[in-house]
């Protein structure tokens, strides 16, 4: 951790703040907020943080989440917003309860109301982290009337996230995952979960940190190779760096951008397959046969997850591809719970188990 940050000696004055500095980053917030609009809860395009919003700052304490509070307190004057902090505290490290009292008084002397929520038991996964993490942030933004949700995830994470993926064998949805606004969970679909800083990368943010002499709490667990993720992060990026690309980061975020226009794009085409295909639950074979594959294999994996509430495998929906010019009566090999697609012309079928 570091201290003794210029930042600290205006407590609870932002505006003030925000005229000590204004950098490129600062500029490059801006923008982006102007630029890139969202239909998320609403049929008109807005800001993806609307002038005047109630909005719930995830801080960590960590370099992003630093770098994205300072800059969104710095820009507050602009935009007029209610900004507010959450601090998860998942008692999973010995100094998480002084990780806490760091950032409940940093934004305290920033002048930000911050709530910091204490998991009763230390979570057992990163899985059930997160699961915890988005309720606390849910019910923390009804709390205080806030109807946007802010994360610090960068483009770093955002090319983590499509390696870490891409290797464990996502289709494009997975690749893609990581986007600029959706809502928060699915029980939580009337908040937005917002991530301003998607193409800014760690490196931009430890910068900004370091410029700026912002107190950072470091989190030794991120050195911790048990966790896959920092795998990634310590021993596969910095070798691609070297000797492929040093802008890495940045490409794959990039191609992650582009990836998620061409979801929404197939995701659209897909429902609308969906209605001309698939009758009371039996696929009209002959209808998806004239389609392209990437539609086929899109309308059977839906039909497959509401079915037979499966995730199903690329092999799991090449048994029903393969199926579109089987002879009648051709059946597929039993899907997880023992149902078969089987083919009655013109329909594939899936039966339940005998």
């Amino acid at each position: 951790m570091r201290s003794g940050s210029s930042w600290g000696l205006a407590p609870g004055q932002p505006e003030a703040a925000a005229k000590m500095t204004w950098s490129a980053l600062h500029a490059h917030l801006h923008q982006t907020l102007r630029s890139r609009t969202t239909t998320v809860h609403t049929d008109q395009p807005q800001s993806l943080l609307p002038p005047q919003a109630p909005v719930l700052v995830a801080v960590s304490g960590g370099q992003d989440s630093q770098c994205l509070l300072r800059l969104l307190i710095d820009l507050q004057p602009k935009w007029h917003w209610q900004l507010y902090g959450i601090h998860c505290n998942h008692r999973w490290r010995e100094d998480a309860d002084a990780n806490a009292a760091f950032v409940h008084q940093l934004t305290t002397d920033w002048g930000i109301p911050c709530q910091v929520e204490t998991a009763v038991q230390p979570l057992t996964s990163e899985a059930a982290a997160r699961q915890w993490r988005y309720q606390v942030f849910a019910e923390e933004a009804r709390r205080t009337g806030c109807t946007h949700v802010v994360t610090g995830h960068t483009a770093s994470d955002r090319a983590e996230t499509l390696l870490f993926n891409l290797v464990r064998g996502s289709g494009l949805d997975g690749l893609q995952a990581l986007t600029w606004h959706r809502p928060l969970s699915a029980t939580a679909t009337d908040l937005s979960l917002v991530r301003p800083l998607l193409d800014v990368t760690r490196t931009q943010t430890r910068q900004f940190c370091d410029t700026w002499q912002l107190p950072v709490w470091e989190d030794v667990t991120n050195t911790d190779r048990t966790y896959r993720r920092n795998r990634l992060r310590l021993d596969v990026l910095p070798p691609l760096r070297e000797h492929f690309n040093p802008q890495v980061d940045a490409t794959l975020a990039q191609t992650a951008e582009i990836l998620t226009a061409e979801v929404a794009y197939l995701t659209a085409q897909t429902a609308i397959a969906f209605t001309e295909c698939v009758v009371q639950g039996r696929l009209q074979r002959r209808s998806l046969r004239a389609m392209p594959l990437a539609l086929q294999r899109r309308v059977i994996r839906q039909l497959l997850m509401q079915q037979l509430q499966i995730s199903p495998q690329f092999e799991q929906v090449e048994k029903v591809v393969a199926l579109l010019d089987a002879p009648n009566r051709r059946q597929s090999d039993p899907f997880p719970g023992g149902a078969i697609a089987v083919v009655d012309d013109p329909w594939i079928v899936l039966q339940p188990p005998l």
